[in-house]
C-alpha cells in the first residue's frame, strides 16, 4: 500500500477550457474570464492544453490564447502547451519545438512539452536527448505523458525513460495521463527516491485522490470547478474531514465526464460551465466528440450538490 501524506500542501494546475459559441466561434471573452477565475481560485492556469483544443487550433489562435492569458494574469504564473502538429510517420521536428517553447517563454509561461508523432516515435536514447535539448532552451519545463485515449500521438513512457527525465535539471515536473494508479505510484516511488523536489502532476481524472499520495495535479476535470478543487485542496492541507466527501463528489463528476469517448469530456465541461452561468453556450469545438443533452440533468444534480460545500 502506498503511504498517505496527511496535511500536505497540494499544488494544482488547471487546464483551462476554451469556450465556443453556438456559431462555432471561439468565445475569447469567456476564455479570459475563466483564466481569471482559475487564478483567483488559487490554481495555476494551463492554456493551450488538450482541454483547450490546442491540437485543433491554428498557430494564430494558440498565440491569441497566450496573449490574452498574459493580459489577464500579468506576472502571475501560468503554463502553456507547446504544440507541434504533425502526422504519423513524420520525423521529429526540433525547430518547431524551439519556436513553440520560445513563444510560450515570450509571454512569461512555463512550457508544457506536448507530444507529437515525431517525438514519440524516437527510440528512448534519442527521446531523452530531445528533452535535454528542450532544457537548453529554457530553465524550466514540464514534460507530458499522454495516453492514446486522449490523443493518437500520445505515449506513456517506460519507467526507464521517466527516470531519464528526472536527470534533466530543467525538467521540473511531468504531467502523467495514463489513467493508471499503478503506473503513477511507480513514478512517485522513483521520484521520492531520486528527486523529491520534482513535481509529478497527476492527469488521472478518474483518480483525483492521487494527491493524497504525493502527486500534485494538472487536470482537465478541475476546469469544471476550479473554486471547488481549491476548496478540496485546502481541506486536505488543514486536515478537514470534509475533504473526503467533496473529493468523492468531484470524482463522480470525473467518472461521468471522462467516460468513453474520453475526448468528449470537453463538451461535458462546456455543458457544466454553461449550467454555472460562466459561458453563454454549451458548445465544444466543432471537431470535438459530443455528449447528449440528456447529460444535462445529471450535471445539474452534481452542481447543486457541489454548491452545498463551503468553508463556512
Amino acid at each position: 500500500m502506498f503511504p498517505i501524506l496527511s496535511h500536505r500542501k497540494i499544488v494544482g494546475y488547471s487546464a483551462v477550457l476554451l469556450p465556443f459559441t453556438a456559431q462555432g466561434e471561439i468565445n475569447w471573452k469567456a476564455f479570459t474570464e475563466h483564466v481569471h477565475r482559475t487564478a483567483q481560485a488559487g490554481l495555476i492556469p494551463a492554456v493551450n492544453m488538450d482541454t483547450g483544443y490546442a491540437h485543433l487550433l491554428d498557430a494564430s489562435q494558440r498565440r491569441q490564447a497566450l496573449y490574452l492569458t498574459k493580459q489577464v494574469l500579468g506576472d502571475a504564473m501560468f503554463a502553456a502547451g507547446t504544440v507541434v502538429l504533425d502526422q504519423p510517420g513524420d520525423g521529429f521536428n526540433p525547430a518547431a519545438y524551439q519556436r513553440e517553447i520560445e513563444q510560450v517563454l515570450s509571454f512569461g509561461g512555463i512550457p508544457v512539452i506536448f507530444q507529437s508523432f515525431g517525438l514519440t516515435a524516437l527510440p528512448p536514447d534519442r527521446l531523452l536527448e530531445s528533452y535535454a535539448l528542450f532544457g537548453r532552451l529554457t530553465d524550466r519545463f514540464i514534460a507530458f505523458e499522454l495516453g492514446k485515449m486522449f490523443a493518437p500521438f500520445g505515449q506513456i513512457y517506460d519507467l526507464e525513460v521517466f527516470e531519464g527525465l528526472l536527470s534533466i535539471p530543467q525538467c521540473v515536473a511531468a504531467k502523467h495521463s495514463s489513467l493508471s494508479r499503478q503506473l503513477e505510484w511507480e513514478r512517485l516511488k522513483l521520484r521520492n527516491r531520486l528527486r523529491p523536489d520534482f513535481q509529478l502532476l497527476t492527469g488521472n481524472d478518474l483518480a483525483i485522490d492521487m494527491v493524497i499520495y504525493g502527486s500534485d495535479y494538472l487536470l482537465g476535470l478541475s476546469t469544471f470547478a476550479p473554486d471547488t478543487f481549491a476548496l478540496r485542496d485546502r481541506w486536505w492541507h488543514t486536515g478537514d474531514p470534509r475533504f473526503y466527501e467533496l473529493n468523492d463528489l468531484l470524482q463522480y463528476l470525473g467518472w461521468f465526464a471522462f467516460r468513453e469517448p474520453v475526448p468528449a469530456y470537453r463538451h461535458s465541461a462546456a455543458q457544466f460551465l454553461w449550467l454555472r452561468g460562466w459561458v453563454t453556450d454549451s458548445e465544444p469545438h466543432p471537431l470535438c466528440p459530443r455528449r447528449p443533452k440528456s447529460d444535462l440533468p445529471v450535471l445539474r444534480r452534481i452542481l447543486r450538490r457541489l454548491e452545498q460545500f463551503s468553508d463556512d
